[in-house]
């Protein structure tokens, strides 16, 4: 896959109204229903040391995601945002050929993850030497102009990350990088957050840097149930993203639920969008053998569709109202649409 690369200013210029997908721009209209998190692969720094198991092979790969990706045109998407950053075990190239092989649009993330599980002991021994914080804006920038390596393949987004409940010093300077990429391309920025903790702090931190507040999704919102802590993101103007439905383990699905139907009788409907987080292949065994079997079921990118939207709708939320979350929303952000003011409650003081 051979991308013609183009100048920042190409891409501030002409991409306010395309996404970059791994096979080409197309027209953000052109997204359809588009679930924006979830991963065909994941590979947690050091996998490679296990190399006594190393993980399916490339064609079982790309069957399992080609088989999930059937599954979701069957449901009517046409569109995932996989927002892996480069040091999680990102895989450009997989990307491609299941997105040539199915028609499915594929947008990836360039980036780096949250300290604890990222690939930061190269950035640590950097760090001797120089000011790594602008070694990873031009990194981010040289992705997002020129392609990931020599595939060509360009990034649609910028993916960073903190951890529970503080941001260190190393994530603090990839969030300041992020947004010094975000600003000289244009290109907006999803995060990750544990345990529905940081995204305000994510949310200053990247503003502060220049990036529009529309311009961010603060992933994994739907970590905790506080609609006060969601309200005040999404009125300083960002989108959260409710994007871990079926992963019980940190938060109930009836809890994301009610969360979610909080903010929709809000008027707060336009800045959500929906995912599962789930994953389709590991590399290496992350997990052990007895649990290895549970996990087609626990990272099911159906769920939103099978399971929530009865719920949602047992809430009395209207088709209409799923298709902002699924379709509309993807869409604005990505054509960079600035979302106006939420109605203000007295109640809570925004």
């Amino acid at each position: 896959m051979n991308v013609e690369p183009e100048t920042v200013a190409d891409i501030v210029d002409s991409g306010a109204m395309t996404v970059q997908t791994v096979t080409g721009p197309i027209p953000a209209a052109d997204l359809g229903r588009t679930l924006m998190h979830e991963h065909l692969t994941i590979g947690y720094a050091g996998f490679e040391a296990h190399s006594s198991r190393p993980g399916p092979d490339r064609a079982e790969m790309v069957a399992v995601c080609t088989d999930r990706i059937s599954q979701l045109q069957d449901l009517g998407y046409s569109s995932l945002l996989d927002p892996c950053p480069a040091d999680l075990g990102r895989d450009v190239d997989l990307m491609v050929e299941v997105s040539e092989a199915t028609g499915f649009n594929i947008v990836c993330a360039t980036g780096l993850y949250k300290e604890e599980e990222g690939g930061t002991a190269y950035w640590h021994f950097r760090s001797q030497f120089e000011d790594v914080g602008a070694v990873m804006a031009d990194q981010f920038i040289a992705e997002l102009t020129d392609g990931v390596g020599s595939t060509g393949v360009r990034p649609g987004v910028i993916k960073c990350a903190t951890g529970p409940g503080a941001m260190s010093e190393y994530e603090r300077t990839v969030f300041e990088a992020a947004a010094v990429a975000s600003v000289s391309t244009g290109v907006p920025i999803t995060t990750h957050t544990d345990r529905g903790t940081m995204g305000d702090l994510q949310q200053e931190v990247l503003t502060d840097g220049g990036v529009p507040a529309h311009k961010v999704i603060v992933g994994h919102s739907c970590g905790t149930n506080d609609t006060d802590y969601h309200l005040r993101i999404a009125s300083r103007g960002s989108y959260l993203g409710f994007d871990r439905f079926g992963i019980g383990t940190l938060m109930p699905d009836v809890d994301r639920v009610a969360s979610l139907v909080r903010l929709l009788e809000r008027g707060a409907g336009d800045r959500v969008v929906v995912s599962h987080d789930s994953v389709w292949c590991w590399r290496g065994e992350p997990f052990p053998p007895a649990l290895a079997g549970r996990l087609a079921d626990l990272f099911d990118p159906t769920r939103f569709d099978r399971e929530i939207v009865p719920m949602l709708h047992d809430h009395g939320v209207t088709d209409e109202q799923i298709d902002t979350l699924v379709v509309d929303n993807p869409r604005k952000f990505f054509e960079g649409a600035t979302l106006p003011d939420l109605p203000r409650s007295p109640e809570v003081g925004f």
